[in-house]
């Protein structure tokens, strides 16, 4: 609730700002520019409805920036999020003076506020002000382009609008104080006449000197309350602090084996950033990402319910019912054990639902290998560039024809290619999409061989092999090498099966039971028992001497629809 309420009245705010900024673009023509302007785009706020919706908003969203900071457990917070809060709570203590000067003038003395009184304010009578406006404008606005960031980094779609907005975000402002100045150019101009200033101060009804220490008096009772209420806030703290280590101890265990003691109160991400233990947060602790989910091992009758908000999240990842968010969960004492479930590195899009597969499941999938022949042989008679160039373009041909046939291109070994089908479609169609990326290979190695025939001594050859059989199958790694993949007997068994083709000097040796699973007829071609390393049964095998001369398929269902092979 507090998350909505803070986001709906920064959004308020930030349309108020927007709306004060282009109004500003119209000094780019004239002050008569900016008055006319001021009468559309300010009308809103100058209502009743409009006026309460906008001086609540602001005084909501100061005081939940005091309600945030009350709820810290630590001052030390990462420079984006640091800045944003200087920024929030500086606008208050650099606004006040200006809506007295505006809108309490208005209310209480009767003055007629339009651009050019209140440029001339600003730049005749006291140009410290003008560079104070100038000051607060920025601050806010910076201030609300971290929280629109904050609120839409996490989004799927926001990487592709980034640059858009980045340029709205430099291009609205330069645009805003270029129409500023070019107004207050012209005001101080204008106002370098005392006869023409006098006449101003006339028509717009200029407070006394009587009414500006009235006013004067009334912004240093704000600035004064405000900075109370800041103080409160901290001091505070050192109060809840006290409380929470007077009711007891939390004994927080990680997977590493590293334990850590903190009072009752302290989320766990917050207990985990205090002691300078590694814990990804993409979100800041504000329970979006999900990127910082624990799986709870024991202790779990310590965390109080998981809130709607918590559990909206933990449901749209899909998480197991021991999994909190670290930075949602405050245990309440006893002993915890948690399991980090994201690398530290964790990104955005880690956090978005994911396939359950990726956290490791045994499925039944189609295994490909293939491999040049005599790579290394020929690679001894080229420079070190031909042989990347000459790797490249085959690298290239292959990763196309496993892309084509729907499987996922698992890693590059050396000159060596590994591939796996079927991990969402089942073995049925990995085997049938094998194959048919095996027919694929063959064909655009003889395709590649046309093109390289000039540089090459001998035409490439490759070997392929393929098995379905039941693998592990998740996202395996370190860092930013993390990728999903395949372990077990079956990746095995394919490997071995590419290594055969040596022997039969052939481009493909498929299992008997890939065949059987894909449903095609390859009676034709010859079948084997061979020995596999690790097993007590041969294996029987049919043997293709050249993979292209495979039988073509049907197209292929893909992403919700059937595309043709090429």
């Amino acid at each position: 609730m507090i998350r909505k309420l803070r986001l709906a009245t920064g959004l308020i705010l930030f349309a108020y700002i927007t709306l004060h900024f282009t109004n500003h673009m119209a000094g780019l023509w004239s002050l008569a520019a900016m008055n006319a302007a001021k009468e559309i785009l300010h009308a809103p706020w100058y209502t009743p409805v409009g006026a309460t919706v906008l001086y609540g908003a602001l005084a909501i969203h100061a005081c939940l920036a005091l309600y945030a900071i009350y709820q810290r457990r630590r001052l030390k917070i990462p420079f984006e999020e640091g800045l944003q809060l200087f920024l929030g709570l500086a606008v208050p203590f650099l606004l006040v003076g200006h809506v007295l000067g505006t809108r309490g003038a208005f209310t209480m003395f009767g003055a007629n506020v339009d651009y050019v009184s209140v440029l001339a304010a600003l730049w005749h009578v006291d140009p410290l002000n003008g560079v104070r406006q100038i000051t607060v404008f920025f601050a806010a606005w910076i201030h609300g382009c971290l929280g629109i960031y904050r609120w839409l980094h996490l989004k799927p779609w926001y990487r592709d609008w980034q640059p858009v907005f980045f340029a709205l975000a430099l291009l609205i402002p330069a645009l805003s104080l270029t129409g500023f100045m070019q107004g207050a150019k012209a005001v101080v101009a204008l106002a370098s006449d005392p006869a023409w200033f006098a006449q101003l101060q006339v028509r717009a009804k200029w407070p006394s000197a009587e009414n500006y220490q009235q006013l004067v008096q009334m912004k240093n009772y704000f600035t004064a309350g405000f900075l109370l209420l800041l103080v409160s806030a901290f001091a505070l703290r050192y109060v809840r602090a006290a409380i929470e280590r007077w009711r007891g101890i939390v004994r927080l265990t990680y997977d590493d084996g590293y334990s850590i003691q903190f009072p009752p109160g302290r989320s766990i991400l917050e207990a985990s950033l205090a002691t300078n233990i590694p814990h990804a947060s993409v979100c800041g602790g504000r329970g979006r990402c999900s990127t910082c989910r624990v799986r709870v091992t024991r202790g779990i009758e310590h965390l109080p319910p998981a809130s709607s908000a918590e559990q909206k999240v933990l449901d749209r990842v899909n998480a197991g019912i021991q999994v909190r968010l670290a930075c949602q969960a405050r245990p309440t004492g006893g002993d915890v054990d948690v399991i980090r479930l994201l690398p530290t590195t964790a990104r955005a899009e880690d956090g978005h639902r994911r396939p359950e597969y990726l956290q490791g499941q045994e499925r039944e999938i189609a295994i490909l290998f293939a491999d040049i022949r005599a790579f290394t042989k020929l690679s001894e008679k080229k420079l070190p560039y031909d042989v990347v160039f000459l790797l490249n373009r085959y690298f290239d041909a292959m990763g196309s024809a496993v892309k084509d046939c729907g499987g996922h291109l698992d890693k590059f070994i050396g000159d060596g290619v590994m591939a796996l089908f079927g991990i969402e479609d089942g073995p049925e169609a990995g085997s049938r999409a094998a194959l048919a990326a095996a027919r694929q290979m063959g064909l655009r190695i003889a395709e590649l061989n046309r093109a390289l025939a000039g540089d090459l001594d001998e035409p490439l050859r490759i070997g392929i092999g393929i098995h379905c059989g039941p693998a592990i199958v998740g996202a395996m790694g370190f860092g930013d090498t993390v990728s999903v993949t395949a372990i077990g007997d079956s990746v095995n068994i394919a490997s071995r099966l590419e290594t055969q083709t040596k022997d039969f000097h052939a481009e493909l040796v498929v299992s008997r039971t890939t065949v059987q699973q894909s449903g095609l007829d390859l009676s034709s071609f010859e079948i084997q028992d061979v020995a596999i390393r690790g097993r007590t049964e041969p294996l029987s095998v049919h043997v293709v001497r050249t993979a292209r001369d495979l039988p073509e398929q049907a197209p292929i269902k893909r992403n919700g629809r059937r595309e043709r092979l090429k």
